[in-house]
């Protein structure tokens, strides 16, 4: 299991704003606060992992987009999802993929996938049936 993982950002003010937005929608709330220190945080608690950071690039250089990687949140259920979606467009993502089954991952992978308004791909994803 992951410890943290970090999304490195070029304007950390506006990633967090697009951040909160999307993390309300999958009830990760913000834990740490640090703009000043170039940082902010999400997880479940403070003690709890795995933790997700928005970060200013320690070295100082431009935050870049990988490519090939995608960082996925769970979703309770489906509405969830399509709730994700509908929120990262709303606070200045783009759709790389509307809400819907992908079955070729498996026949109950519910998935939506967005760019943060740095570009970096994001995912929501319920694996369980509808219900």
């Amino acid at each position: 299991m992951l410890s943290h993982v970090t999304i490195g950002t070029n304007d950390l003010k506006r990633a967090k704003a697009f951040y909160d937005r999307i993390m309300a929608v999958v009830q990760i709330p913000c834990i740490a606060d640090e703009q000043l220190n170039g940082l902010v945080g999400y997880g479940p608690t403070p003690e709890t992992t795995p933790h997700v950071y928005l970060m200013r690039p320690i070295d100082g250089r431009p935050a870049v987009v990988g490519n090939g990687q995608t960082f996925a949140f769970q979703a309770k259920d489906r509405a969830t999802v399509r709730a994700f979606h509908e929120a990262a467009l709303a606070a200045g993502g783009t759709s790389e993929g509307p809400p819907g089954l992908r079955a070729h991952y498996h026949p109950d992978y519910y998935g939506a996938y967005v760019r943060d308004p740095d570009g970096h791909k994001l995912a929501c994803v319920c694996h369980l049936p509808e219900g």
